[in-house]
Parts: structure tokens; sequence; C-alpha cells
């Protein structure tokens, strides 16, 4: 068996964990089953936790690297179908096919791969070039998985294994804002709606002022965007709801200021805003490394409206960038996959950056 079917055998038995926020034991059980298979492979590793959120860091001596590989086992809710992985037309399905388990799988079979080969050498893994960091929580932020590894660690670069393609490499990255906008009513019978005033009338009139405020349209989007994506309000039919709250994710680049967009929309609602968190633009300062990546790879520099765990770069000191498998756009759908010769296209360009970095 090949590194690559190796890669694709262990994604299998990865996303048969469902590890769902729904279900925090079986992302801890995954969690588990990662250490496990580094002891088996004779890979030293060390497991962390914050506020109830497991990383893992398989690294060289003293945590220090001048390269990590980062990703993320956590997965966004489905149904249990979507766990039993199937393999169609040279995709992998199911869910975290695409969303991360595969780039964990990738990392972790290349570190056995080049430790096996130093040891033929005579070293071991002190002398790694190259670390893995596979994190719990990048499907809720972040905070507690990257936002607290990248503190544990010393490394020069990390390539988040978590977006754009073999041709694509992201090197911008939209920040996020996440806000609710609770307006006020009335309560009355739905039967005398006039003895009352509708909280959801109050909250349409903040989302359309709302809107206003991002009129800005581009051939290539690159500018703040907002989206108004959970609405809470009534608890009966016959009733004139007193509150109604508006959940509300914005984009911001690395041309805005999310302090001020905070504050011009607080200026225009009538409703209270309360900030539920502020995530950075993601901007990869210049690196020998991005561009030798970008030379062995042949890929394009882009930039996505998306965000990753690369936001928790730049506050640690470290320069990377974004890249990964081909999704064809699948991931958070019925019909997650990824592209298993585009794994290998990833394999094969890591490999050959690795190897420069051992010499």
């Amino acid at each position: 068996m090949n590194s690559l079917d190796n890669i694709i055998e262990l994604t299998s038995k990865l996303i048969r964990f469902k590890s769902m926020h729904s279900q925090p034991d079986e992302i801890h059980a995954c969690a588990d089953f990662i250490m496990q298979w580094c002891k088996d492979n004779d890979i030293e590793a060390s497991r962390i936790e914050q506020e109830g959120v497991p990383s893992i860091l398989v690294m060289p001596e003293n945590n220090s690297a001048t390269l990590a590989l980062m990703s993320h086992i956590d997965v966004v809710d489905a149904t249990d179908d979507l766990f039993e992985p199937r393999i169609e037309n040279d995709r992998l399905y199911g869910r975290g096919a695409g969303d991360d388990k595969y780039a964990a799988a990738l990392s972790l079979v290349l570190f056995r791969d080049r430790l096996q080969a130093l040891r033929a050498k005579g070293l071991n893994q002190k002398d790694m070039a190259f670390g893995v960091i596979i994190t719990g929580d990048e499907e809720i932020g972040g905070a507690n998985g990257a936002g607290h590894a990248l503190t544990r660690v010393d490394c020069e670069y990390v390539i988040a294994l978590d977006g754009g393609t073999p041709k694509r490499m992201v090197l911008k990255e939209k920040g996020i804002i996440n806000l609710t906008v609770t307006t006020h009513g009335k309560a009355a019978h739905g039967a005398r709606p006039w003895l009352g005033q509708n909280a959801i009338d109050a909250l349409i009139d903040d989302y359309q002022a709302i809107k206003k405020l991002f009129t800005e349209s581009t051939e290539d989007h690159w500018h703040s965007t907002v989206n108004l994506g959970i609405i809470r309000a009534g608890e009966s039919v016959n009733q004139v709801p007193a509150t109604a709250t508006g959940q509300f994710n914005i984009r911001y680049t690395d041309h805005d200021d999310p302090k001020a967009i905070v504050e011009d929309i607080r200026a225009t609602v009538s409703g209270d805003v309360h900030v539920e968190r502020i995530d950075p633009v993601f901007a990869s300062p210049e690196s020998r490394y991005t561009e030798r990546l970008l030379k062995i790879s042949g890929a394009e520099a882009v930039q996505e409206h998306g965000a990753s765990d690369a936001r928790y770069l730049k506050k640690n000191g470290m320069a990377g960038v974004v890249w990964g498998a081909e999704v064809f756009g699948s991931i958070h759908t019925s019909e997650e996959c990824v592209s298993i010769p585009s794994i290998g296209t990833l394999l094969d360009a890591l490999q050959t950056l690795v190897m420069e970095l051992e010499k």
C-alpha cells in the first residue's frame, strides 16, 4: 500500500467519527484515535486541551519547527449516513472528507514517511523539519484549537490545509464579524395586533438599514458583505412578539475597519447591537517559503471570501498560506467529497518542500 492509499484509508477511519460539536465526546474520541495511531507508528505526539477542545501536536524537539501543517477534525452537523465513507469515481465521500479530515491524514502520513526516512539515516524525530498541528474547533471559530495551539509551538511558517485547491493557493482571507440585533415592541394577542407593536417589523426595518451600509459591489466581491442568517421571535402564532433577534454574519476585507463597521451599525439601527465575535483578516506576509511552494506546485496566488484558522497566524508571528485538495465546492453539503488524485498532488508538492528543508 503506497502513501496515498494510506491517506485514504486513514481519512476513511477518521470520517467514521461523528466529530460534531453537538457530540463533543466524538471529537475527543477522534483525537484519542489519532494519538493511538501515532503511538502505533512510533511517533511522539502530545495532546493539549483548552476549554474542553483537544488539539494534537506532532512536532520535533521543543515543539519547534521551520514548517507546520495545520488541519482540524471537527465537522459541521450531518446525518448518520454521511459518516459512512465511500469512494466513487476517484472521489472520497463523507462528512469531513474535504473539510478537513483528509488534511489531518495527509499530514500524519507524510510525517510518518519522513520520520522513517530520517531514521534510516540514523536520525530521529527531533531532526524533523516540519510538524503537525491538528485542532478540534475550527468550525466554531478556532479560538481554543488553533488559537491556543499556535501559542504552544515555535514555527516560522504554517500551511493551513483547509482551503484553496492544488492550483489555487490562498494568501488572503476575509475577517468575520458575528453580531446580533435585538429589537423591542409591545406584546399583544394576535387577534388584536393594533394593541401591540410587532418587534419583527422593527427588525425588518433595521435589516434594511444595515443592508444600505453594504451596497458596494465589484466583480471580484472583495469588499465587506452582510448576511442575516437567523431570526428568532415570538412564542406563539397568535401573539404579537415583544422582542425579535437577528443574527448577522459580516465578512470584511483588509481595507475595512471592523470596529468602524460595528459603530456604523449601532448608529443606524433602533435595536440593541451585541457583538458575538470579531475575527481578523488573514493576509500572508511575504515569505521565501510561499515563493518556493508556489513554484513547486505551479499554483496561482489568490484571495478567498471564506475564513480559516490561518487567522491566528499573524498574532503569533507566523507566516503561512491556506492550501488544499480539490473539494468541488462540496463542503458542508450532503455530497461532501475530496478528489483523491488532488490529495496525491498535494502530497508530492509538500514532500518536495519538506525534503528541501531537511537538507
